[in-house]
Formats: structure tokens, sequence, C-alpha cells
């Protein structure tokens, strides 16, 4: 929890004592075993979750293969964002890559903080705005560059990538075959 209260002291400075009490109380742990669909395609994205240990994936299927939207570890935050924001079924699963401890706060109990604390959703927007902005420059790489930069740019972000996630999870994520992944990794850059 204390990763996750230090990130929001970073984003609200001057957050009061009475609020750190309120946000710690708020938060719910949870110890989910490496394998655990947290989310499951279907269900209502109830919680948005940050990651203290380990490594999370999101993915979805299309014509029964499983294709991964993200990746996310220590200091993340986990959420299906459609399905969240708009509490409605999600097309997305969210998976434990790892033995993880993540901590928690419902889509109810934020939007109350939100309220009693209007400070707080200047937090949301910024973490908001740092999500949007990762998504829209994946979205832009799998677009304008190649696949070798794909994967340079993914092992710069996730040094430690190849140890954590599955080779044919990091192949779906770039877009390219489980192939192309072995050849770009045989290359010296």
């Amino acid at each position: 929890m204390e990763k996750l209260i230090e990130l929001t002291k970073q984003l609200w400075p001057s957050m009061s004592h009475e609020f750190e009490e309120v946000l710690r109380n708020s938060l719910v742990k949870e110890v989910v075993p490496k394998k655990q669909l947290i989310l499951k395609e279907g269900q209502t994205a109830h919680r948005m979750h940050f990651v203290e240990q380990g490594c999370v994936r999101g993915y979805y299927l299309k014509e029964g293969e499983e294709i991964n939207s993200w990746f996310m570890k220590e200091g993340d935050f986990v959420i299906s964002i459609v399905s969240f924001y708009t509490q409605t079924p999600s097309e997305e699963m969210i998976e434990t890559l790892e033995d993880c401890i993540l901590w928690s706060i419902s889509y109810q109990r934020l939007h109350q903080l939100y309220l009693q604390y209007p400070e707080f959703n200047r937090v949301g927007r910024l973490l908001t705005e740092h999500y949007y902005v990762l998504s829209e420059q994946r979205t832009q790489n799998l677009r304008k560059k190649t696949a070798d930069e794909r994967y340079r740019q993914l092992v710069t972000s996730f040094p430690d990538i190849s140890n954590r996630v599955p080779l044919k999870y990091i192949a779906s994520y770039l877009g390219i075959s489980f192939e192309t992944l072995s050849r770009l990794r045989a290359k010296k850059w």
C-alpha cells in the first residue's frame, strides 16, 4: 500500500493526513495467485487495482485467439477502462502472470472520494491522462513502427519482460508471430 500512497502524494503534494487515512481504509488488499483471472469476459469491472507486486496482462479473444492488449507490473494500475468507467460487461479479460499483491478500490468508493474530496479528482485526471497517452502511443507504434522498433521499445520500457511474460504473449502484444519474435530476439542491436 505504501507505493500507492506515495504515488498519490506525488500527484497531490498537499494531500491531508485525513484523506490519507480515508484512502488507506478504502483500499482492499488482494493476494492473487499466478494464472488467475481477476476479470472475465462478460463481467463488469467493479474494482480498480494497483499492482504492488507481480505482473498482469489484459487480453481479449478474437476468433478463438488470445490477443494481448497490455502488461502491467509493480507501480501500475490495472483496469478494464471501458467496463470500469461505463459499468458495462467487459470484452477484455485480466489475468495475473505471476503471484500478485494488488490493492483495489471499488467504483462506488472511488466516486464517493471524488465527491467528498474534489482535489482528489486531479489525481484521477492525471492518472487517466498518463494511461491514455500510453494507449495512444501503443496505437501509433502498431501503425507506424516496424516489428523490430516495437520490440526494442518494449524491451527498453520493460527490460525484464521476457523473464516475466511468456514469449507467445509478447508476440501477440507486438502484433507479430512467435517466429518473428524469435528472430528479433536473436538479432544483436
